[in-house]
């Protein structure tokens, strides 16, 4: 059982370079009682890739969770406009 929700959708945009990459992640149950890190990323409007960490203790799964938070603020990934509106997942 997760104690808490944890859900996160940034974005990356620079015009000039033609970039517009979105990047989710939440920390989900597991119908087995484990504990799964989901991260999706691709470039928004699309499905995007995919990929999931499974982990026994919800304290690891938060660590990754704001490890991988940390580094893609320190790429320049910020809060998408989906995030602002409420809805945690991309079109498409």
């Amino acid at each position: 059982m997760i104690a808490q929700q944890y859900r996160l959708y940034i974005e990356r945009r620079d015009p000039g370079r033609n970039m517009a990459r979105f990047y989710a992640l939440s920390i989900e149950g597991t119908l087995f009682g484990q504990i799964c890190l989901v991260r999706r990323w691709g470039r928004i409007g699309t499905r995007g890739r995919s990929i999931q960490h499974s982990f026994d203790d919800e304290g690891e799964a938060v660590g990754l969770f704001m490890q991988l938070l940390r580094a893609k603020r320190m790429r320049g990934y910020r809060l998408g406009s989906a995030a602002r509106h409420g809805s945690a997942a991309p079109s498409g």
